[in-house]
This record gives C-alpha cells, sequence and structure tokens, in this order.
C-alpha cells in the first residue's frame, strides 16, 4: 500500500482542535471533507458533529449532524473523506473500537489526543482492521 499523505487546511485543523477542548472531558467528533477527483487526500472543511454516546471513552456521530455534513459538502462540491475524533487521557492511535467501526477504508481516521499538554493530531488508513499511520500535511 502506498503510504499517503493528508493535506489538512489549517483552518480544518484549529476547529478539530477547538472542538476537543470544546467537548472535553467527552470524546470530540467530527467528520472531514476535500475536493473531489485524483486529490481525494485532501481535507479543507471539518463538520463538528455531536457525539450522541456523549462518553469520554467512545463516540457515535450524530446521524442528523452527518446528514447535515454529507449535505453542506455536497454543496460545496465536495465530499465527506474522513471522521475525526479526541481521545481525552489516551494515545492518539486507534483503539479496538476505532478499527471496529471504521466505516470506509478509503477515510482518513484522524485523532486528536489530548493527554499532554499541547494536543497530538495523528491521521490513520483502517483497511481490514490493518492500522496504518500517514502524515499530515497542514495547509
Amino acid at each position: 500500500m502506498v503510504r499517503s499523505v493528508l493535506r489538512l487546511s489549517r483552518s480544518a485543523l484549529d476547529e478539530l482542535i477547538a472542538l476537543a477542548y470544546d467537548c472535553y472531558p467527552e470524546e470530540a467528533c467530527g467528520l472531514i471533507a476535500g475536493s473531489t477527483g485524483t486529490d481525494d487526500d485532501t481535507a479543507e472543511v471539518f463538520f463538528p458533529c455531536r457525539n450522541t454516546a456523549a462518553s469520554a471513552r467512545v463516540y457515535t456521530i450524530d446521524p442528523h449532524d452527518h446528514l447535515r455534513a454529507e449535505d453542506a459538502a455536497d454543496d460545496r462540491g465536495i465530499e465527506i473523506n474522513g471522521v475525526v475524533h479526541s481521545h481525552t487521557h489516551s494515545e492518539p492511535y486507534p483503539s479496538p473500537t476505532d478499527v471496529a467501526q471504521a466505516p470506509d477504508p478509503s477515510w482518513h481516521y484522524v485523532i486528536v489526543s489530548l493527554k499532554r499538554d499541547v494536543p497530538e493530531v495523528r491521521s490513520y488508513r483502517i483497511v481490514g482492521g490493518g492500522i496504518t499511520e500517514e502524515p499530515i500535511e497542514v495547509t
């Protein structure tokens, strides 16, 4: 598998980190979207979503928020290409639950860890239960 790079806009990065802090001590979650076509590794927009699990250990994206994000992405001519969530007290690495609920092997799975003084943001591809970290390039 070729190692991809997630090109994440500065505004999307800032928004997803802010949401992680705003939702603390519960996990935050949201969706990222980018241009369709050949550059599907770009995430220009972050859509914050409500964590209906209301938990510090797991997240469930509110289905209404997911639908609103899909519609807003369609209106902009972009598509949802990843999911973001926070880990409040653990490393920014996919848990077994994260792997089990990974819906799309083409998506980017971004995790924001608040375990340390400075937030850590990492991105992964999850395919067939396998986890591959990918670099993030802030644009």
